[in-house]
């Protein structure tokens, strides 16, 4: 059984391997012509900007696993018969960290004051112990305990999101495009977002969710909540939220963007109360090696006749 992997995979990374798999390692260059006979290709490195030339090459192919959560860059590109599998799971660490850690820096001004500290300014007047309202820009300051968050998106990253936020005594509120015990449903998330003062997204980006988080859907939120999009750019309707964000009317801590890459220059860089990281969340030391891992369990799966996991029945 040929397995089509980037040339860059370390030696090892997918694990011991059976009897009869061979590796078929796709580089810069032309794709090798043992492509042709390939049942599954392992999308990491260099194979992702190559997928439809990869296609091409490889008309036998049953499986595509990704190393990554998101599929919806390849929506329907893959032939009838390919089955798709993702990396759902793998990232979930990750992702639920620098949610939690956006949280945290922007309850607590984080940015704000560092702000301060580049400037060397000491703004002692929001320590109110004399009994004073504090008369500092910064005031107030709430703590995570009984904040309500809203996540949409409640699947194993936002599982792990809740399980971070409820030792801190925040109210969690999941949503999922489909509705499960103790989860509501995706209709209701404009109306759940008027009681939230944190709303994290999460969604696979569809059809039914590009554009969720518009103008309308930022109006309904509590003034001052924030939003946390760990999810795709495409579920924010960007104007609209740089509108919002002027105004003061929500802050937001954004993973993604719309457009992404976020260009020089553009209004988002600028607007009041916004921290802004380049598709970082899932990235830590070791999110490849967990990735490369779970491949390499498919790839046995494969070889043992045996179901695989992650696979997902919609095209996203």
């Amino acid at each position: 059984m040929r397995v089509l992997v980037p040339a860059t995979l370390p030696d090892g990374a997918l694990g011991p391997l059976p009897d009869g798999v061979e590796l078929v390692h796709v580089g810069d260059g032309p794709i090798p012509p043992e492509a042709a006979d390939a049942r599954m290709a392992i999308l990491a490195g260099t194979l992702p900007p190559r997928l439809d030339e990869v296609l091409r090459a490889a008309p036998r192919l049953e499986v595509v696993q990704t190393v990554s959560a998101g599929v919806d860059w390849i929506g329907d590109r893959l032939p009838g018969g390919v089955t798709l599998c993702n990396a759902s799971g793998v990232h979930d660490t990750p992702v639920a960290e620098w949610v939690l850690a956006v949280i945290l820096a922007m309850t607590r001004r984080l940015p704000e004051f560092l702000a301060l500290q580049a400037r060397g300014e000491w703004d002692g007047r929001i320590n109110g112990y004399d009994g004073t309202r504090p008369a500092s820009p910064l005031w107030p300051i709430p703590d995570l305990e009984g904040r309500r968050v809203l996540i949409l998106g409640h699947g194993s990253i936002g599982r792990a999101v809740q399980a971070r936020l409820e030792p801190f005594g925040a109210r969690v509120t999941g949503v999922a495009r489909h509705e499960r015990p103790g989860v509501r449903p995706l209709s209701e998330a404009g109306a759940l977002a008027a009681e939230a003062d944190i709303v994290v997204v999460l969604l696979p980006l569809t059809a039914e969710t590009a554009g969720i988080v518009d103008g309308a859907f930022l109006d309904a939120m509590r003034p001052g909540a924030l939003l946390v999009n760990a999810g795709r750019g495409g579920h924010v309707v960007t104007d609209d939220l740089v509108e919002r964000l002027r105004a003061g009317r929500v802050r937001a801590a954004l993973d993604v963007t719309d457009p992404e890459p976020l260009p020089e220059g553009h209004p988002l860089w600028s607007c009041p109360g916004v921290l802004i990281t380049p598709h970082v969340a899932g990235t830590t030391e070791r999110w490849l090696t967990r990735a490369l891992a779970f491949a390499g369990d498919q790839v046995r799966r494969l070889a043992a006749g045996e179901p695989l996991e992650n696979v997902r029945r919609e095209g996203y």
